[in-house]
């Protein structure tokens, strides 16, 4: 069956067949969408916490702005949830990727769907970078699509009470607001997109691998390296790596614990030159070529 999927396009592009059907059959663009439609809980769950979060909001936040008679009380409580709803957001979507990215190439060798996949004129290379795609490009900009939606929503929802208030609203749209918009998304693609780009790689790798337990196999590896470093050498430099890479490296030390503070300066030539990112990356493109190369051989479980 393995060999029979990868003969299939050489015979097609011995004839020169191959190249005008892939580009009208554009797989890469069907495997992603083959990806959203089998898992779901990519856009349910970030959305099922936006929604919980504006029914949070319009039950506790404007409930109180609307008990209180202290103006300037009002507006912070109807201002204050927005960070938190970011925060929400995007741990929902953090949380989201770590567990698409154990499931997504172990759970078709489980159900045996990887039999049929296969049978497909579609390359392991194109199937693994589709996979790998959902946590490092869809899900950041899913999650700051959501946020602008929920923030706007809440936005809205806060100018309608000021004016019935008789408060201005003047302040509340100001040109700050958009700038956290622009700050949030440079977090999402220089921290969630290319400097955790290791993880999801290292994850999507145990998945191909892994017969069973695949969330004990990929932490357990890291666990023993730093274990075995500080029984041996007496130090940590393992695990301070792993803490740095996780805390977000060099954008790290110039943002706040909320990627929507207007005073985080964006410093992209600064992240550009570290090495760290450059070797993240290669790092990840070894994981995802040997994630490639075990799906090529690995059958069912």
């Amino acid at each position: 069956m393995n060999t029979q999927s990868h003969a299939m396009p050489e015979s097609f592009g011995s004839q020169g067949i191959a190249p005008a059907a892939l580009n009208l059959t554009r797989p890469m663009y069907w495997s992603v969408r083959r990806e959203l439609w089998e898992n779901r809980s990519i856009y349910i769950a970030p959305l099922a916490v936006a929604a919980v979060t504006l029914f949070g909001y319009l039950i506790a936040s404007i409930g109180y702005a609307m008990s209180t008679t202290n103006i300037a009380q009002r507006r912070a409580a109807l201002e204050e949830p927005y960070g938190f709803a970011t925060a929400l957001i995007m741990g929902a979507a953090f949380l989201v990727s770590i567990f698409y990215s154990l499931e997504a190439l172990h759970s078709e060798r489980r159900d045996r769907s990887i039999l049929f996949w296969k049978s497909l004129p579609v390359s392991d290379l194109t199937t693994v970078l589709s996979k790998a795609s959902i946590p490092l490009f869809v899900l950041p900009l899913l999650a700051f699509a959501i946020v602008v939606a929920t923030v706007s929503i809440m936005l809205v929802l806060t100018t309608l009470v000021l004016m019935g208030s008789g408060v201005s609203i003047a302040a509340l749209w100001k040109p700050a607001l958009y700038q956290m918009g622009l700050m949030l998304l440079y977090h999402l693609i220089t921290v969630h997109m290319l400097w955790y780009a290791p993880f999801y790689g290292w994850l999507l790798l145990v998945s191909a691998w892994a017969r069973r337990a695949t969330f004990l196999w990929a932490a357990l590896p890291p666990v023993a390296i730093g274990g075995i470093e500080r029984i041996a050498f007496h130090t940590s430099h393992f695990f301070d790596l792993l803490h740095y890479r996780f805390a977000g490296g060099p954008e790290a030390m110039s943002t706040s614990d909320f990627p929507l503070d207007p005073m985080m300066h964006l410093t992209p030539w600064r992240f550009l030159s570290s090495p760290g990112l450059w070797i993240g990356l290669l790092i990840t493109a070894g994981f995802l070529a040997a994630a490639v190369r075990l799906r090529r051989y690995q059958g069912p479980i």
